[in-house]
This record gives structure tokens, C-alpha cells and sequence, in this order.
């Protein structure tokens, strides 16, 4: 209970230490940016895709088909508004994309460090 709490406190202390939507990209680092950012949904979907292929391989019956088309939409849906390339979501797309091992921090090599030290504090909430 107590490190819940604690790990309650940092997140709000983050948050308002960062100031993240007034984040400034340079040209090298859009560059960057869209790179990771492309790497990361093509490794996504393709996990995606496997995963559609091994259901549909399995598929027998049309609730099984239904079913596929539900993982298909929710999935779309989570992806539509996971990759933000908007400049003020980009630390908070990138970081998300760490946790979830889409994404690894040395594919960031080139952004500022401030921009890496709140992708990396930000990853582990």
C-alpha cells in the first residue's frame, strides 16, 4: 500500500515537472522520431498480423470468424490511437511504446537527453 502511494507521488511530481507539450523538435530530430515511430507499427502489426493468421487458420465455425473481426477492429482502434505523431504526444507515444517493448530506448539515439530521460521516467509508470 505505502509503495503504491509513493509511486502515486512521483507520477504527479513528473507530471508537473515535465513540461512535455512544449516540447521543441529539431528537423534530425523529427527524422528520428518518425524512424522509431514507423518501426514500432510495422513490428506491432506484423505481431498483429501473426496473430490474425494463426486465428484465421483456427477459425471453424462463424462465431470464430466474428470473433476475428472483433480482435481486428478493437486492435484497430487501439492502434489509431496509440501512434500519435502529433509533437506534443510524441514522449508519450515513445514511452509507451518502450513499455510495451515495441520500441527500444537506444532506437531513440540522436533526441535530446531531456527528451530520453522523460521517455525512460515516464516508460517505467
Amino acid at each position: 500500500m505505502k509503495e503504491c502511494n509513493l509511486l502515486s507521488q512521483f507520477k504527479k511530481l513528473l507530471m508537473l515537472t515535465m513540461p512535455l507539450t512544449e516540447t521543441q523538435w529539431s528537423p534530425r530530430e523529427e527524422k528520428i522520431a518518425q524512424t522509431a515511430f514507423d518501426i514500432a507499427y510495422r513490428r506491432e502489426v506484423a505481431s498483429m498480423m501473426a496473430e490474425v493468421q494463426r486465428q484465421a487458420q483456427g477459425a471453424t465455425n462463424p462465431d470464430e470468424l466474428w470473433k476475428l473481426h472483433d480482435f481486428l477492429s478493437a486492435r484497430r482502434h487501439d492502434l489509431d490511437g496509440k501512434y500519435d505523431f502529433r509533437s506534443s504526444m510524441l514522449i508519450f507515444v515513445f514511452a509507451q511504446l518502450v513499455k510495451e517493448h515495441w520500441l527500444e530506448l537506444g532506437e531513440l539515439e540522436g533526441l535530446s537527453s531531456d527528451k530520453i530521460a522523460k521517455v525512460k521516467a515516464l516508460a517505467v509508470i
